[in-house]
Formats: C-alpha cells, structure tokens, sequence
C-alpha cells in the first residue's frame, strides 16, 4: 500500500514509469529527481500521509524503500 502510493507520487512528479520502481530504486541518481521534486515529493507524502518528515531526515532517504520504511514507522 505505502510503495504503491509512493511510486504513484513519483511517477506523477517525475513523469516516471511506476512498473520500473522497486524498493532499491535511487530518487536522485535512477528517477533525475533534484533537490525541487525532493520537496515536492515530501510535502506530497506528508499530505498523503498525515506525517511530518523533518528536514533532518531527509538526508537518508535515498531509495523509495527508505521513504516506505520511514512511513510505515512514523504511521506505526
């Protein structure tokens, strides 16, 4: 459910093709996000969500499966 949502937010945002996005997939270095779409997937995956990601955090969020597994634990 969060990956699915995840890849549905970045394909939106980067005119990407979800069915190529696996948990290993690197935002920055596969999908071309630079430091704009980064916000702009944060502040969709909060509003998604209902969570806050502080800017301290997103420093390791390289790999969707780091924004999956940051989710589910902030969600529980």
């Amino acid at each position: 459910m969060v990956f699915d949502k995840i890849k549905e937010i970045l394909a939106l945002q980067l005119d990407a093709n979800a069915d190529d996005m696996t948990m290993d997939t690197k935002i920055t270095d596969e999908l071309g996000a630079d430091s704009l779409d980064i916000v702009e997937m944060i502040m969709s995956v909060e509003d998604e969500f209902n969570i806050e990601i502080p800017d301290d955090q997103l420093e390791g969020l390289k790999t969707i499966g780091d924004v999956v597994e940051y989710i589910q634990n902030a969600i529980g």
